[in-house]
């Protein structure tokens, strides 16, 4: 079955609007799509939702006019600096975008400069950087526990684009490796997303395949994200994440599918 539940549109930074994206999603035979725009935070109003209610209005209207055609979900991707009313909601998605440096939030997800600006912040100091991204989102999951942990080590995003800072380091992945411990004790579901392969930034998905191994290892579980911000980019490099997946020993991925987050087994090739 053909889902996804990271999806971006016009009520934050995505291209399409949600009308538009199931639209496309009917087409391709999809049997599932969730709405996950990004939540308001005041500190960064760039790329968040404003209308709020506008948003719950238009996804509730999309559920009852496609109910005999695809089943449609209401979510958020809430950023861990300004969790959102939950009940409101079918599904959260919780990731963390910012660094909280002396009262003030810096981004870590917009571009380069930003990220850099951010390492800055700590002097240089990556494994000072890892700790405190890690600690924070960790802690943020174990009070929260979302339904879903977005991009689980979004702070390796430049590591291709740019020179390496974390993933030669085995220092790095023992931070890592006891944050995914952290955050599988809460029971979440880790998403592997392929945004940033479909954005040409990164050949493979969040999280890194060595982190994948000890979700797997662990029995956690994980569902497939295109994080996507426009339509045609809804299940944009599934296929290679697929194969990352069914290699490493996972048999399924799980995905919210009438009313409840259910295990859809992973084809063998």
């Amino acid at each position: 079955m053909l889902f996804n539940y990271h999806t971006h549109t016009t009520f934050s930074d995505g291209k399409h609007t949600p009308s538009e994206v199931v639209e496309y999603a009917v087409k391709q035979g999809f049997g599932a799509v969730g709405f996950s725009d990004h939540a308001f935070t005041s500190h960064d109003t760039r790329y968040c939702m404003v209308d709020l209610e506008g948003y719950i209005a238009e996804i509730n209207r999309l559920k009852v006019q496609y109910k005999d055609k695809i089943q449609i979900y209401l979510g958020i991707e809430e950023d861990a600096t300004e969790p959102v009313k939950r009940e409101n909601f079918d599904y959260i998605i919780g990731s963390l975008h910012y660094i909280v440096f002396e009262d003030k939030c810096y981004p870590l997800d917009s571009n380069y400069e930003y990220f850099s600006a951010c390492v800055n912040l700590f002097k240089g100091d990556t494994l000072a950087f890892a700790k405190c991204y890690y600690e924070k989102f960790c802690a943020y999951i174990e009070r929260r526990k979302p339904d879903v942990i977005g991009h689980f080590d979004l702070i390796t995003k430049f590591e291709e684009l740019h020179s390496s800072r974390f993933l030669g380091d085995t220092r790095y992945w023992t931070i890592a490796e006891n944050a995914v411990q952290r955050a599988l004790e809460t029971g979440c579901i880790f998403e592997v997303n392929t945004g940033m392969i479909t954005r040409g930034g990164r050949s493979m998905p969040y999280p890194h395949e060595r982190l994948l191994k000890m979700i797997a290892k662990n029995g956690g579980r994980v569902t497939l994200s295109s994080d996507a911000h426009q339509a045609e980019h809804l299940c944009s490099n599934f296929d290679k994440a697929q194969t990352i997946l069914k290699n490493i020993g996972f048999d399924g991925v799980y995905a919210l599918y009438d009313g409840k987050w259910q295990k859809m087994k992973l084809e063998k090739e």
